[in-house]
């Protein structure tokens, strides 16, 4: 099958494939089953040449990454068969693209799959589909295990060779001017069996200033007037009118979203912002007041928030990705983000994978994000950070930075915990992420223990009592029980080479979470890390 860059909005069964429709109908949950029907008859021409076997997935991409552009994508993702014309059978992810804003949004991933992947650990683009407002596109399909699933698993050698897949792909889209800006496991695809990595779903990226991708300087507010998508205005509007009913609508929900905001995220970054026009509170329409330029905020180390800084304009700028692996500058609204923010978020992963802990960081919203970070980098690193992107951040205890092999070895249960030295693992809601020197708010839980504490990854090392035994033993047996599983975890930890993770693993993994986006290593120069050097 050849590579096609194009969106064809007919047939696109271009002879090298045919569709036997004599297939076996696999039985399959009856949403799905409807969900399939509706694809067949949003874009009739994929029944030519795919048999559509189930549905793997779904999601929804949001975001501002620029004052005047609001993107956002809502996709599904179907297993689909094709027989090939040699009578082979392939398999095919088909991702369902249904714009819910800006058309140059689905066609900026179309062109990021087609200049970038397909190659460095990049997913590419087989065909594209699209019948008026529905776009499909058709990406070669790889088995892969979910992280979660298989962490408590992995050897180090394992996650070693996955970090430096990773980079290698990071590396090739920001040699393109592509920012990612949603790195996370669920996205970098691994075959464990093949060793086999693949980087996918570009919904949510941003271009840098000399990107290469055409479409995303549009995105990013890099040229002015953006260019003709598909060669219409719009996928979405039928009608000027229903154009401007739906941009009113949005505009609407945009005021609403800016005053629920909650207060507390204003002030992280109050010091910093200079006295600006002063918002209307009502929905009525009265004028504009504006404060008085020698008014300085008043609120400043207190445990309220002042009419000054409740007036202030909101800052605009890119927060797109997941929570848990936004980086600080993303935290504090820097304007400025960079290929930086996907180097940041790969040193999470590294974190996660190094400690067993996935998520990791896993806070409600960006205040409880930042103050996660602090107690594992340190409040003072974090406000010196800060201050050097223009970011004024207060911290109301001082929290110390942490040595990350010694956190990583502690929540592996290579360490005694100070909290409990005859448990090595935390349990499921205890705050791991600071479990030997400070603890952050309780309703904050920062991550999950690993896998390795269930049942199928301890059947061979020692037996799993039933939960009515366990509670008539005696707590002598029980802490016997405990201690021994404990141990026999550690001996499946050291065939794994978790006793032997050198030095250069926390170096590099140090220098990926750098809290200052300019000093922190890029991925190129992550991969020649002595990390890395004989491969």
């Amino acid at each position: 099958m050849e590579l096609s860059p194009v969106c064809s909005e007919e047939n696109s069964n271009n002879g090298s494939i045919k569709f036997d429709r004599n297939y076996r109908k696999s039985k399959i949950p009856r949403d799905v089953e409807m969900d399939i029907e509706s694809l067949y008859k949003a874009v009739p021409q994929l029944a030519k040449v795919f048999r559509i076997i189930d549905k793997i997935g779904e999601g929804i991409h949001f975001a501002k990454l620029h004052p005047h552009i609001i993107q956002g994508t809502f996709s599904s993702v179907y297993l689909g068969e094709a027989q090939m014309r040699d009578g082979r059978r392939e398999m095919f992810a088909l991702k369902h693209l249904i714009p819910t804003s800006h058309p140059t949004r689905i066609a900026a991933e179309l062109q990021c799959l087609t200049i970038a992947g397909g190659r460095e650990n990049v997913m590419g683009v087989t065909y594209c589909f699209r019948k008026e407002d529905h776009v499909v596109i058709i990406m070669p399909y790889m088995e892969h295990q979910p992280i979660v699933e298989i962490i408590g698993s992995l050897s180090f050698e394992e996650v070693r060779l996955y970090i430096f897949h990773l980079l290698k792909a990071l590396r090739h889209i920001h040699q393109f001017g592509i920012i990612h800006r949603d790195i996370k496991p669920n996205n970098f695809l691994y075959n464990r069996s093949s060793k086999m990595y693949a980087l996918v779903d570009f919904g949510l990226a941003q271009g840098t200033a000399d990107t290469q991708i055409e479409l995303l300087k549009d995105l990013t507010g890099l040229r002015k007037v953006p260019r003709p998508v598909f060669g219409e205005r719009s996928l979405n509007s039928c009608t000027p009118a229903a154009s401007t009913t739906k941009q009113t609508a949005m505009k609407t929900e945009l005021i609403k979203s800016a005053k629920a905001e909650d207060p507390a995220n204003r002030r992280l970054s109050a010091a910093s912002r200079g006295p600006q026009p002063v918002r209307t509170q009502s929905s009525s329409q009265k004028p504009q007041r504006s404060v008085q330029q020698s008014l300085t905020c008043n609120c400043h180390l207190t445990d309220r928030v002042c009419n000054i800084c409740m007036s202030r304009k909101q800052q605009v700028a890119p927060r797109a990705g997941t929570p848990g692996f936004r980086a600080p500058e993303v935290l504090t609204k820097c304007p400025n983000q960079g290929t930086a923010i996907d180097v940041w978020s790969a040193g999470v992963i590294l974190l996660s994978l190094l400690s067993g802990r996935y998520p990791f960081f896993k806070a409600s919203d960006d205040l409880i994000a930042l103050t996660q970070i602090m107690t594992i980098r340190g409040s003072r690193e974090t406000i010196k950070a800060a201050k050097a992107f223009g970011k004024a951040v207060v911290c109301s205890r001082e929290l110390p930075r942490q040595d990350l092999r010694t956190l990583c070895e502690t929540l592996r249960g290579r360490r005694p915990s100070p909290d409990d030295e005859v448990t090595p693992l935390p349990e499921a809601n205890t705050d791991s992420a600071a479990t030997h020197r400070h603890k952050i708010h309780e309703e904050t839980p920062t991550h999950r223990p690993a896998e390795k504490t269930s049942k199928q990854h301890i059947d061979g090392a020692g037996e799993t009592l039933p939960h009515t035994q366990k509670q008539s033993q005696s707590p002598g047996i029980a802490h016997l029980a405990k201690q021994s599983s404990a141990m026999d975890c550690k001996v499946e930890d050291d065939e794994r080479g978790w006793d032997k993770v050198p030095d250069e693993a926390y170096d590099l993994l140090d220098r990926l979470l750098d809290l200052n986006p300019a000093t922190r290593i890029t991925a190129a120069q992550a991969l020649q890390h002595p990390l890395f050097i004989d491969l």
